[in-house]
């Protein structure tokens, strides 16, 4: 269990990748376990891939914000990726949003670093002109959508589906 919860959340930067990459594969473990007819282990190659070039785009686009503990190690990340605005012929109208992600070690957990992603992740992302956040939870993820809900996430429609053959 991780005793020292002072940390830093800072841009993650190239040489963070490595760590980036664990904690994906690591989410992507612990998604499989509540629910392997949804999720996924992504390829160790195309996660790398994914970073390399959210890190390299110097527009920044999208974000990724890291959380390291005083003894340097990167305990949790968040994602912060900006959705497209529709197509000028659909009815929806234009607004800044993007989808927030969350992964924290689970050894880290508790101790406010999720929090502190989140937060930095706002700023961030307001800082871009961005005006909404949406966080992609499955309702069987009940810890994920208890952390959101505490941070003032609701709630926020219905996506309907079918699987057709």
């Amino acid at each position: 269990m991780m005793q020292e919860t002072r940390l830093t959340v800072r841009p993650a930067s190239s040489a963070d990748v490595a760590s980036l990459v664990e904690l994906r594969l690591a989410n992507a473990e612990a998604h499989l376990a509540l629910d392997a007819a949804t999720y996924r282990v992504p390829q160790r190659d195309a996660v790398v891939r994914h970073f390399v070039a959210i890190l390299a785009d110097e527009a920044g686009r999208d974000g990724v914000l890291v959380a390291e503990a005083h003894d340097g190690q990167v305990v949790g990340m968040v994602e912060v990726l900006r959705h497209s605005d529709p197509p000028e012929h659909q009815i929806l109208r234009p607004e800044p949003s993007a989808q927030v992600h969350t992964v924290v070690l689970p050894d880290a957990r508790g101790l406010g670093v999720g929090s502190a992603l989140l937060a930095a992740a706002e700023r961030w992302a307001s800082g871009r002109g961005i005006t909404y956040l949406s966080a992609g939870i499955y309702h069987r993820n009940v810890d994920a959508v208890r952390f959101y809900s505490r941070h003032g996430y609701t709630d926020a429609g219905l996506s309907l589906g079918k699987s057709v053959d």
